[in-house]
């Protein structure tokens, strides 16, 4: 076997631990490792145009595979852009593994040009975050890296100075085994007692749901038939929660709907399953409260607990399902059910009364047509702001379809480099990126990305000129609105220019025809959708001091715009609920 340097041993071991790309745009301390993929059949390199879509895009393809991802920036300004998309992927629990190129190893401390530390400046948004001194380091530094991404779930960084890289790498007597998968981690004896006494003392019994109830839709619908109880979700349980979902009561949160706060706060006993839910003032602190983490380091970290349990959603369930008594009153989850379905009957009027013949279109709309349209297993990525509430009320999960953003992050111009990522790891499944025109300008050169690699992504821009919730939450805290106002081209037009289909829609009766003809285009697409500014009204009930950022601690207010096929599915489940 001929010898390696270190920079080929690096890319090696990446592709033996599943990476298949390297995201990132080049410079000379990066060379050594662009130069080894190069030559490498089994890795390819994604060029982007910035470094920060290099780590939001790595960070979707991890959330769409489940395995690990990877990204690269060169020394100084370049790996520092990395930053934001790491952040977003880590607290996303997504395993990224980023390279931080350096300055020479003989410079560092010395205030060399492009200087910065990137094994400090990584740390808080890292589980591990190291600087490769040594050719000797190899391969063990970068097996510990990747350990810890997969295993912990998150980002790993490792910085490694151009000139090392190049170096020759230490011979190795066998190859290393790598971490590529995560355990199930299941509670113990003493938790899942305590679970099911807490459990069979309840009568009425409230599951709230995150993203950690990925896996476990099964069980959550057989848990909850047995006990008779509401199923709540935050945004990141949507896509996992919500559907083929006969006990469901909706969302909560500002950008939430339906009767799941009611359900959180008239309940004796609140299980949160798998869910870090930011906003305490959603949560009650009168009830008792389960939480069931993989992480032990979430729990009790949003409200007071009754019981803490460190289990995979799933596991614990398996455990707890055929150990509680089966309950038979249903009155609970039938009066929950029913405000449920009379909540959404209330607020979906707004969007119904001449939407298809308002102009500018109404956002709800355009959401409404792309749920319709868009095909059984898109994959949509939603920017943050006000493409997060239409996200929220009009996509319709089914199992099969994934949403994405930066929920946890809350980042602007998350949802056109995340669609990158996710259309490189199946270019034949649809991938939709709903953008704002603030988020979307915001990277708009990476749209030449998907250009230059030919993505067919669909990019639905929702076009307010405005930076939309923020002027919400001005409205909301009884301010004026203030440099929310953006002076925006023609989108389509632009996208055109750059060599992608371009379509812009400024009347309701164009858009259907508009999106299907750019999802039936084989390339990148842009639909620039002009819609209303004034999609934000809000009841007037709403008061400044209730507000702080999205934690609404009124509570049952949510914004008006309807709730698209969300009523059809209420109206579903009211049905089958037992007369007597």
């Amino acid at each position: 076997m001929a010898k390696q340097n270190v920079a080929e041993q690096f890319v090696d071991t990446l592709v033996r631990a599943g990476v298949r790309r390297l995201y990132g745009v080049v410079g000379d301390s990066l060379n050594p490792v662009v130069d080894a993929i190069r030559r490498s059949p089994g890795i390819d390199w994604i060029q982007v145009r910035h470094e920060e879509t290099a780590a939001f895009a790595a960070g979707a393809e991890a959330q769409i595979t489940g395995s690990l991802a990877a990204c690269a920036g060169s020394c100084g300004p370049g790996n520092l852009h990395l930053i934001n998309g790491l952040y977003d992927a880590h607290r996303s629990m997504a395993p990224v593994l980023a390279l931080a190129s350096h300055i020479p190893s003989s410079e560092i401390g010395l205030g060399y040009f492009q200087e910065t530390h990137p094994d400090r400046l990584f740390q808080e948004c890292s589980h591990y975050s190291e600087l490769i001194s040594s050719p000797k380091q190899m391969p063990r530094l970068l097996q510990t890296a990747i350990q810890h991404a997969v295993g912990r779930g998150g980002v790993s960084v490792v910085s490694l100075p151009g000139d090392i890289a190049s170096e020759q790498a230490p011979e190795r007597t066998a190859e290393q085994a790598l971490v590529t998968s995560r355990p199930t981690v299941r509670p113990g004896d003493a938790e899942i007692d305590a679970l099911v006494r807490l459990v069979d003392e309840a009568d009425r019994v409230t599951l709230f749901c995150g993203s950690g109830t990925k896996g476990a839709h099964a069980e959550v619908m057989q848990f909850a038939e047995r006990i008779k109880s509401p199923v709540g979700h935050a945004l990141r349980g949507k896509e996992w929660i919500q559907f083929d979902n006969p006990y469901d009561v909706g969302m909560s949160g500002l950008l939430g709907y339906g009767a799941a706060y009611e359900a959180t706060h008239e309940c004796d006993l609140l299980i949160l399953l798998g869910t870090d839910f930011p906003y305490r003032a959603f949560l009650p602190d009168d009830v008792k409260i389960v939480q069931v983490d993989v992480r032990p380091e979430h729990l009790g970290r949003r409200s007071k607990l009754d019981l803490a349990v460190w289990g995979d959603v799933r596991e614990t369930l398996r455990c707890l399902i055929p150990r509680v008594r089966a309950k038979t009153d249903r009155r609970f989850l039938d009066r929950m059910l029913k405000k449920h379905a009379d909540a959404l009957e209330g607020v979906v009027k707004a969007y119904t009364r001449k939407v298809e013949k308002h102009t500018p279109i109404h956002p709800e709309y355009v959401a409404s047509v792309l749920d319709e349209i868009a095909d059984d297993d898109a994959v949509f990525t939603v920017d943050t702001g006000m493409c997060n509430v239409w996200a929220a009320r009009y996509l319709t999960p089914n199992g099969r379809r994934r949403i994405i953003g930066s929920f946890s992050h809350g980042s602007m111009a998350n949802a056109l480099p995340q669609a990158i990522g996710a259309q490189f790891t199946d270019r034949g499944r649809q991938v939709v990126s709903m953008s704002g025109d603030g988020g979307f300008s915001m990277l708009m050169g990476d749209f030449l990305s998907l250009v230059q690699h030919d993505l067919p992504v669909k990019v639905v821009l929702f076009n307010n000129s405005s930076l939309g919730m923020v002027e919400l939450e001005m409205l909301v805290a009884g301010l004026p609105s203030y440099g929310t106002a953006n002076h925006n081209p023609d989108f389509a037009a632009i996208a055109r220019a750059a060599g992608a289909y371009g379509v812009r829609v400024e009347k309701p009766k164009d858009l259907a025809g508009a999106l299907k003809d750019a999802f039936r285009h084989k390339g990148p697409a842009l639909v620039d959708v002009v819609t209303d500014p004034n999609a934000l009204s809000i009841p007037p009930k709403i008061k400044a001091e209730m507000v702080t950022g999205f934690a609404l601690s009124a509570s049952k207010i949510v914004l008006d715009g309807g709730v698209g096929r969300m009523l059809q599915m209420a109206r579903s489940n009211l049905r089958n609920v037992p007369r007597p």
